[in-house]
């Protein structure tokens, strides 16, 4: 029981050293260079990412795709009530060249 006794004593007495007020060195370290390491992500890695995904929009939008042949399945497109706006067939952002309705594209009717 004695050693228990000893062990609690100086777990205690390490717990109080290693949570003494102010700062370790880690975090002085971390400090000293954080502004330069984020700036250069985001000149490095940032910066070219947002290009990427800029140039990957701007490809996909010169590209003209044809749209899939309309099938009338059962599930799809139910309506048990009309919508709250406009004719209540369309969607809140209803497309016309994407977006079907229950009987099939808008322009090829």
């Amino acid at each position: 029981m004695a050693a228990l006794g000893r062990g609690s004593r100086l777990l205690r007495a390490a717990q109080a050293l290693s949570s003494a007020p102010g700062r370790g060195m880690a975090a002085a370290a971390h400090e000293a260079g954080g502004a330069r390491l984020w700036r250069t992500l985001t000149f490095v890695v940032a910066l070219p990412g947002v290009a990427v995904c800029m140039l990957n929009c701007y490809l996909k939008a010169q590209h003209e795709s044809e749209r899939p042949e309309f099938v009338p399945y059962t599930h799809l497109r139910i309506r048990s009530k009309p919508f709250p706006w406009g004719d209540g067939n369309k969607t809140l952002f209803h497309n016309p060249h994407v977006n079907a309705l229950p009987t099939g594209y808008e322009d090829e009717n």
